[in-house]
């Protein structure tokens, strides 16, 4: 099935309820780790690693670290996104950028596969990266960027995102 990128964004939704009896399989999770890779970076330093969650204390565990992440535990998997700041000082501080280009990959992929995802952050907020380093065994110069649940949907939300011509200013 061909679809065109904007009929995927305009599709994707943030999916709070999962049927927890369809749960993402590994090659499902394998495919939105692939399309996550290949999101461009600064200089293709692709600066970022991924732990793909199934293990269902793991996925409770989440939730306790991180309040606002509770769908995990119904979609059955979850993708962490893992910053790896560069050791020297170029390219500069562009992996923040890079491993959201990588999660938006993530979820356009998801939405093509018939799945639902809930991207919710955890860098900056040092609590969460915390908890997560812990849970994770993420070492110390590595940052947990953010947590993606993914699962089969179980609700349809209405589309929020719109065009807003107030927020558009074109130099001519």
């Amino acid at each position: 099935m061909s679809h065109k990128i904007n009929d995927l964004i305009d599709k994707r939704r943030s999916i709070r309820k999962y049927k927890s009896d369809k749960p993402a399989t590994k090659e499902q999770l394998k495919k939105l780790l692939e399309a996550a890779m290949s999101a461009p970076s600064a200089r293709n330093t692709r600066p970022w690693e991924f732990i793909a969650v199934t293990n269902p204390a793991v996925l409770e565990e989440i939730h306790v670290i991180h309040s606002h992440a509770g769908m995990c535990v119904s979609a059955g998997a979850a993708i962490v996104v893992v910053a790896v700041p560069p050791k020297d000082d170029f390219p500069y501080e562009f992996y923040s950028q890079d491993c959201g280009a990588a999660a938006q990959n993530i979820l356009l992929e998801a939405v093509h596969m018939g799945l639902g995802t809930c991207w919710c952050g955890v860098y900056p907020v040092k609590e969460r990266v915390a908890g997560f380093r812990k849970l994770l065994n993420i070492s110390e110069e590595k940052i947990p960027f953010c947590v993606i649940a993914v699962g089969t949907p179980d609700e349809n939300p209405e589309k929020k995102g719109f065009y807003d011509e107030s927020k558009v200013s074109f130099v001519e």
